[in-house]
């Protein structure tokens, strides 16, 4: 059998920019085995794998990173629709449209807007934000060969936060430290052992300026799931978008969120967060972004 793929850069519109993702447009006849191996084969942070739909939506959509089968994703769902649309799998799209994906976590609508000659995919959470529990400061700065008196914690403590699939969220107190992080495998384990998801999400608050146009800045390791560091991570993203909103004590609004991530690894992204918040509440959570389609072929199994 052959089956069809793409390689695209999510998040961002520039080749060779923003995050990897291989897509397999008809994964039909595929094996879970398989999809693990493909996946295993590009080595990518996500590989996503499309099938038919079971509950009569757009299409039902699979994850896997190098090492797991995943229940959601930001760029792998951003850049489905994004392949899909632009080798014409949703016809012809002249202003926007909007599109299911049926998935483990739940139903991920999402947005596709021509913008010029571009296509921006928006997705929404498939679940509302669950704050977890918080993490030891000295456990999640040992993680990432920091210390305790490198985090801002005036927010919220080094906590567990999740639309879909869940991270630490810890707030860094300068982009210098952002870029100091460095990986320690064995307090990675040590959280994992502890039962505490091992994905850690740090960001940086930035007022925006003429040189800088970002209000975050972020980096995500997850050396557990087979990803170091990821370039653009939509679902940890979406996931803090939506806890700052949450302690943000303005009742009712629509907070928008420039986010910059993938620089320290040559592999610059940008990520538009959108919360809609009513009455105290949080209604939805979305992430959005650019494409490239970068290459495409047959893998022959």
């Amino acid at each position: 059998m052959r089956y069809k793929y793409y390689i695209c850069d999510v998040f961002t519109d520039t080749r060779f920019g923003g995050n990897q993702l291989a897509v397999l447009p008809f994964a039909d006849g595929l094996t879970t085995e398989e999809m693990q191996q493909i996946t295993r084969e590009f080595n990518f942070a996500e590989s996503s794998f499309v099938l038919p739909p079971r509950s009569g939506h757009t299409r039902q959509v699979r994850i896997f990173t190098p090492a797991k089968e995943i229940p959601f994703a930001g760029h792998p769902n951003v850049g489905t629709a994004f392949a899909l649309a632009t080798t014409g799998g949703f016809g012809e799209i002249r202003d926007s449209m909007t599109v299911t994906f049926e998935e483990e976590a739940g139903l991920v609508p999402i947005r596709i807007e021509r913008r010029g000659q571009r296509l921006f995919c928006e997705l929404t959470a498939p679940e509302k934000l669950s704050i977890g529990q918080a993490v030891s400061l000295q456990s999640v700065a040992t993680a990432i060969s920091l210390t305790p008196d490198d985090f801002v914690t005036t927010t919220h403590p080094p906590q567990v936060a999740s639309v879909g699939l869940p991270f630490i969220m810890v707030q860094l107190k300068d982009r210098a430290t952002l870029k100091r992080a460095r990986i320690n495998t064995g307090a990675f384990d040590a959280l994992a052992s502890a039962g505490v998801p091992p994905d850690v999400h740090m960001y940086v608050r930035t007022p925006r300026a003429k040189d800088d146009d970002f209000d975050i800045h972020v980096r995500m390791f997850a050396p557990l799931d087979g990803i170091p560091e990821d370039p653009a991570t939509g679902s940890a993203n979406c996931a803090m978008a939506a806890m700052l909103t949450h302690y943000d004590r303005t009742s009712s609004g629509t907070f928008r969120y420039r986010i910059s991530q993938g620089v320290e690894i040559g592999r610059p992204s940008v990520l538009e967060a959108r919360v809609e918040k009513r009455d105290g509440a949080l209604v939805s959570a979305h992430i959005g972004g650019g494409s490239v389609l970068v290459s495409e072929g047959w893998i022959d199994l």
